[in-house]
């Protein structure tokens, strides 16, 4: 049945993200991209969770958890990204597509839009393993599950936050933000989203049943794609682009992801005698 239930996601994400390829060429920001995928993962991953585990029964408590922990995900993550999208220039991302891309623009940035679908369908094992699970009740698994998410959700509006206030000070204009949790991390906001992907392994993993495994095919996905694809590359390419030798600086001296001691500066480090 979970992978049914996946399967079904991916359709629905293949409407989505075809809608999504849509309004960005329509309104010339491929932005809209990342909030059309926000919303529609966590609509799509929430009605999933909710299926019920028989026919004619009713969703469980587990259910319902489970899908108000991908609510409560989708909504801190579209509030943030759709006011920014709305009214701050192109993603400096998608800016360099259109720019290099230039007539292949729209072809090429559906294959950059429709792989986001089966990236949901994949997340939406872990949602749906937890969701699943077969303990009638709730225990204290859901709630250190719960734990996880509300650690990574405030890490996450906090370092959100904490860079808001940098880029919106006159005075450091044209820097590296490095302080705050950005001093342990230079992308401490990606690192609290893949955190809180593992609440759902946390709720369902069992090294006896088999199936739990999928649970941490969410985490797993989201740190690739965070790390390696759409998330660290990117940006970081940007950042050397526009602060140079600064951010080389930063990124000698501070973790690419997960949290971590900076390492001095080495205008701080004593000579060897």
């Amino acid at each position: 049945m979970i992978w049914m239930l996946a399967v079904a996601v991916l359709l629905a994400m293949l409407v989505v993200m075809v809608a999504a390829w849509a309004f960005c060429l329509a309104v010339r920001n491929g932005g809209w991209t990342d909030v059309f995928w926000t919303f529609g993962s966590g609509v799509t991953m929430a009605m999933a969770a909710l299926i019920p585990l028989s026919p004619g029964a009713t969703p469980a408590p587990q259910q319902w958890l489970v899908c108000g922990m991908v609510l409560l995900w989708m909504i801190r993550l579209g509030l943030y990204l759709a006011p920014r999208v709305a009214t701050l220039p192109e993603d400096a991302r998608y800016a360099r597509f259109r720019a290099e891309w230039g007539r292949t623009f729209p072809l090429k940035m559906l294959w950059v839009t429709l792989p986001q679908a089966p990236a949901t369908a994949l997340l939406s094992l872990s949602v749906l393993a937890a969701a699943r699970r077969p303990e009638p009740t709730l225990d204290r698994r859901d709630w250190v599950g719960v734990a996880i998410l509300i650690v990574a959700l405030a890490g996450e509006a906090l370092a959100d936050s904490q860079m808001r206030r940098f880029r919106t000070d006159p005075a450091r204009r044209g820097k590296v933000m490095s302080d705050g949790l950005w001093a342990w991390s230079r992308h401490p906001n990606y690192f609290f989203q893949w955190l809180g992907w593992l609440a759902y392994p946390a709720m369902v993993f069992d090294p006896a049943r088999p199936i739990s495994w999928v649970s941490f095919a969410g985490p797993l996905v989201m740190y690739a794609l965070l790390r390696h694809v759409s998330g660290v590359p990117p940006l970081e390419d940007a950042m050397l682009r526009s602060r140079g030798e600064a951010f080389r600086s930063y990124q000698a001296r501070v973790s690419v992801f997960f949290p971590w001691p900076p390492k001095a500066s080495p205008s701080r480090v004593s000579p060897t005698p």
